[in-house]
């Protein structure tokens, strides 16, 4: 399927929060998990996210982890976001992977940057990077949140990671919490592209939404203003064709698309639209 040039899309389905997936985790369902990773792959997606800790507790080891690698491996040649709160676990599932993808992820928590960073320096690895901190947590405006971005970025360079390298999420809240949810978002990504262009921003939709009517029209708004605010990576569904067409939409009305044939070319591909005979 065709990839868009300007938006990273990372797989979102072999995470052991959906439920789905931690039925298989948990069942050690290994053909579910190969046809999901082959399906995200055939889909356009730049990397399959692989999160093994699910909603019962269990799975967020090296041996789940290695285990959805192998069987990842097995079916595509996409790269893998690793996906764990546990930075250690990330650096050793490292080694698994036959080519270079994404940790997700660190922060200015727990010392988590000084740990991967020396690590991902001079590689083609990249990092998710979440703006809150030992102090503040996540920062409630959005100058906390492009202060901690600023602290990362200094610290990146100071261990020789390079901007391209980066992948920050801004950290978004629940509109149904605050209201300023995603206006807070959307600043922290223009503020990030203004002061370095090379780093990706990159976010979840879920969380935007949660306990809403209808979520899937807030997060396809959530997409379009986040791409228009700076967003050039998601983690997201890519089997999901209307949320899909939203983003080779948006793409093309920003003017990312020449001649719109990444729009054409995707519709061409089955990659949204009606369902083709």
């Amino acid at each position: 399927m065709e990839n868009l040039e300007n938006m990273i899309i990372i797989g979102e389905k072999i995470n052991g929060f959906v439920p789905r997936t931690c039925k298989a985790i948990e069942e050690r369902d290994e053909e579910y998990i190969k046809e999901i990773a082959l399906k995200q792959a055939e889909a356009g997606a730049d990397y399959i996210d692989c999160s093994p800790a699910t909603t019962s507790g269990i799975g967020d080891t090296l041996e789940y982890m290695e285990w959805l690698v192998g069987l990842i491996q097995e079916v595509t040649d996409t790269p893998i976001a690793l996906d764990s709160p546990n930075v250690d676990l990330l650096l050793e599932a490292m080694k698994l992977c036959k080519a270079p993808g994404i940790i997700n992820s660190a922060s200015l928590c727990e010392g988590k940057c000084d740990k991967v960073f020396p690590v991902i320096a001079g590689t083609q690895w990249g990092c998710v990077i979440m703006l809150d901190d030992d102090v503040r947590g996540i920062p409630s405006d959005a100058e906390g949140r492009v202060d901690n971005f600023k602290k990362v970025l200094e610290k990146a360079k100071e261990y020789g990671v390079k901007p391209e390298q980066l992948y920050f999420d801004p950290l978004v809240e629940t509109l149904g919490a605050n209201e300023e949810a995603f206006v807070t978002f959307g600043e922290v990504c223009r503020q990030i592209k203004a002061t370095e262009p090379r780093c990706h921003i990159t976010s979840g939709l879920s969380n935007i939404s949660f306990q809403m009517p209808v979520r899937k029209m807030i997060n396809m708004a959530f997409m379009c203003l986040s791409m228009q605010a700076g967003m050039d990576s998601a983690i997201v569904d890519p089997l999901n064709r209307d949320m899909m067409g939203i983003i080779f939409a948006t793409n093309a009305l920003l003017g990312e698309d020449e001649f719109c044939m990444d729009y054409i070319t995707g519709y061409r591909e089955g990659c949204f639209g009606p369902v083709q005979q």
